[in-house]
This record gives C-alpha cells, structure tokens and sequence, in this order.
C-alpha cells in the first residue's frame, strides 16, 4: 500500500511539472508574440501534422480593414473593448445552454479565449479544455493589449482548408490585400469563420449569407480597441 500510495504521488508531482513547464512555455511565447508575427499555432501545426499544406501571411494592426475589424467584433465578441477577456453573461448563457441539451455545445467563448485555444489548444470540447483556456486567456489579456489580441486572432483564425488568417483569406478569395476588404468582403470572411471548410465551397449557403447581412448592418456599432500608447 505505501509503494503504491508513492507511486501515485509520483506520478501527480509529474503531472504538475508538466503542467508548470508548458505555462512557462505558454509565456514565454507570448512575450515573444507580443512584437513578433505569429506564424503558428496549435491549430495550424495539427493540420500539417496530418499532411495539409497550410497558407499564412502575416499582417499587423494597420493592415487590416477597418470593416474586417468591425466584423470580427460584432460576430464574436460585442464588448470585447470592455471586458478583460471574459464575456460573464455569455458564459451564464452558454452554461444554460448546455444543461438544456446536455451536452457541451455552446462555449460562450470571446475573441481572446478563442485565441488562447487556437494558439495552444484543441478543438475538443470539455471542461477541462476550458479551464486551461480560462488561464491563458488571462495570460493573454495580462501581457498583451486589445489591439494585438484582435490582430493575433484575425491572423491564426482559420477561414477554409489550410487558409489562417486575414491577409491569406483576402488573397484566396477575392485576390486582394486584407487592407483593401471592403465592407461586403469582410462580413463574408468573418461570417465564414463558424464552419470554414464547408463555407469555402459553398459560398452561396443561406445560413452564410444571411449572417453576412446581419454583420454588415451591425458594423457601425463595433466598439475598436484604443491604442495602448
């Protein structure tokens, strides 16, 4: 029993080693990521892994639309100038959700805790994911300011098969710069971020382009975030 009761203790205080070891791995790339492009992360490295080709360019702040930043905030996260990475009514929301259907299927998630799992975790839904997701959105929000956290997310979002981010989705879809989107051309692309690889070849869905006119008229009302200098 006491060789037993030691080996279970050593395998916990390894466990917790590997969890501190990959916290300190997570800050030091965001200290890194604070200034420089992110062309990586956890969701572009598991599609190479299974044998995709992945297309990123990076773009910063002042290089993306206006409208593509408006787009981005009005879809994913309303107050995401206000909040410090938690959006509380849509997590009470999604939680009631969840007990409802009994399954984990709405996340409540914001801009900053969708980055957090894109950047280092997976798509698999759970509570625990979620927990870890919660740390690092807070490491997110702690080292990093709204404008770089919006730039991070509209770079490593995926937009259809092996295409991450702003700049590459621009290119694919309409042979442009994300600086030059226009209003219509934005409302599409982060309309398309629910379901990217069904939405790259069916450009014409319902759902889709409903959405898009939905955003487009909500625009106006996105709240960008300020400058940290």
């Amino acid at each position: 029993m006491a060789s037993f009761g030691t080996f279970i203790k050593r395998v916990f205080l390894a466990f917790m080693l590997l969890v501190v070891v990959f916290h300190v791995l997570v800050a030091g790339l965001l200290l890194i990521w604070k200034t420089q492009p992110i062309n990586n992360s956890m969701f572009m490295l598991t599609h190479r892994l299974t044998g995709g080709t992945v297309t990123q360019n990076w773009a910063e702040y002042d290089a993306i639309a206006k409208s593509a930043k408006q787009a981005a905030i009005v879809s994913e996260d309303a107050t995401f100038s206000q909040h410090n990475g938690f959006d509380l009514k849509g997590i009470e929301a999604a939680r009631k959700k969840n007990e409802e259907t009994g399954k984990m299927s709405a996340g409540g998630s914001t801009i900053t805790q969708q980055l957090a799992k894109n950047l280092f975790l997976t798509a698999h839904r759970s509570y625990i994911r979620k927990g870890e997701e919660a740390i690092i959105t807070v490491m997110i929000e702690t080292l990093w300011d709204k404008q770089r956290i919006l730039t991070a997310y509209l770079n490593v979002a995926e937009f259809g098969d092996g295409i991450y981010g702003i700049e590459a989705a621009a290119h694919h879809y309409f042979n442009k710069t994300a600086a030059n989107l226009n209003r219509d051309e934005s409302a599409l692309l982060i309309s398309m971020l629910t379901n990217p690889k069904y939405y790259e070849n069916n450009q014409g869905d319902r759902r889709l382009r409903n959405k898009q006119r939905i955003i487009k008229k909500r625009m106006k009302n996105a709240v960008l975030p300020q400058s940290a200098s």
